[in-house]
């Protein structure tokens, strides 16, 4: 992780930038080469007030930062990945890349302190939240798309982790986001290119280093499943992350992984590690000035591993939407949620929803019976 201490002129630029950034609650911030910043609150996109950012300020700002270990990679591949720390301003998540020839670059605010449930407004979904990470082993994704929280809600299920179990959790991260302090369990966070050269030997050797929990920053490919799945078969516990944005989608993802003559032997694998799914979406507060995290959350019980072992994952569906199981979650049971509360409106409710319809019924008092 790289550290602004000479501050050069381009650094000066970015760094008031990003300050304006964190004391404005800002999520990302854009650099495109000859635009103003542009930064990312609430969901929605604005740009800054601001002198352009030349592309050599902003191809001198990135040769400064990115660690030496990988300024090969940037020079040889145009993109890359690393983590940037400011003094008295925050630790961010960068990615650097070329497009029509000029450099541009988004950063990801990393909050420094490790979120709890509360924290991050997940309501009554934590205590399914708390059910999955009391796993013994297995396999749990978090499932969203880009910037939905994924990172955030992982984290705080680690960090409760913490706080009520004696684990070691070995993570694996490209960069890490969240550091954790130790406190009844023993955290050792590796990231690629600084700690070892990359996921898959990374992936490789963590059996060998005796841990409880291990966390995969992102499942990739096929080689990175088949070795949490080994994982989860010798007794560990597996956390990663999907792009995926419902549940239904994300067991697609994963038989995606194997090619069509392998599917049988993946779907035996797949029901007996998979402990669960947690899909995240960020819906606007009602006031816009925030957003509030809508989970679908799958328990992975017999009658799920089953319905995959048998491939009938639209019946997996279907008892997402009518359990009235207090760990299994289907959207539309926390859009509701949400829309009682009065955090959410009901049009983005239904907006958000993967079946409006139903959602419309639930809020005028309808429901399916269990």
């Amino acid at each position: 992780m790289t550290t602004a201490d000479a501050v050069t002129p381009h650094t000066e630029i970015i760094n008031e930038l990003l300050k304006l950034a964190v004391e404005s609650g800002v999520s990302d911030v854009i650099i495109k080469s000859n635009k103003p910043g542009y930064v990312r609150i609430s969901g929605k996109l604005k740009p800054v007030d601001m002198d352009p950012i030349s592309c050599p300020e902003a191809e001198a700002w990135v040769c400064e930062h990115v660690p030496s270990i990988f300024r090969a990679k940037w020079d040889d591949e145009g993109q890359i990945d690393f983590a940037y720390a400011v003094a008295g301003i925050g630790r961010f998540r960068v990615n650097a890349f070329h497009q029509r020839g000029l450099v541009s670059i988004v950063m990801r605010h990393v909050k420094s302190t490790v979120p709890n449930f509360d924290q991050l407004n997940l309501g009554e979904t934590a205590p399914a939240l708390m059910k999955l990470a009391q796993a013994k082993d297995g396999i749990l994704l978090v499932c969203g798309a880009t910037g939905s929280g994924k990172s955030s809600t992982m984290a705080a299920m680690l960090n409760w982790i913490n706080q009520t179990s004696d684990k070691h959790i070995i993570t694996i991260e490209d960069p890490i986001e969240y550091t954790f302090q130790d406190d009844k369990s023993l955290f050792q966070q590796r990231e690629i290119g600084l700690d070892v050269p990359s996921f898959q030997l990374g992936i490789k050797s963590v059996l060998r280093q005796n841990p409880d929990i291990i966390l995969i920053g992102e499942m990739r490919d096929r080689e990175t499943f088949e070795t949490a799945i080994s994982a989860a078969e010798t007794g560990h516990l597996v956390f990663s992350t999907m792009h995926a944005a419902t549940v239904a989608q994300s067991l697609t993802r994963l038989f995606e992984f194997f090619p069509a003559e392998e599917v049988v032997t993946a779907r035996r694998a797949i029901a007996g590690s998979l402990r669960g799914f947690i899909c995240q979406k960020l819906i606007p507060t009602i006031e816009g000035n925030a957003r509030v995290p809508a989970n679908e959350i799958l328990y992975a019980d017999a009658t799920v591993r089953n319905l995959i072992l048998e491939g009938q994952n639209e019946k997996i569906q279907a008892l997402l939407e009518s359990n009235a199981d207090s760990a299994t979650f289907h959207f539309n049971k926390d859009l509701y949620r949400l829309v009682k509360a009065g955090k959410i409106s009901k049009q983005d409710a239904l907006k958000f929803s993967p079946n409006p319809q139903q959602l419309e019924m639930n809020l005028k008092g309808i429901f399916i019976k269990s």
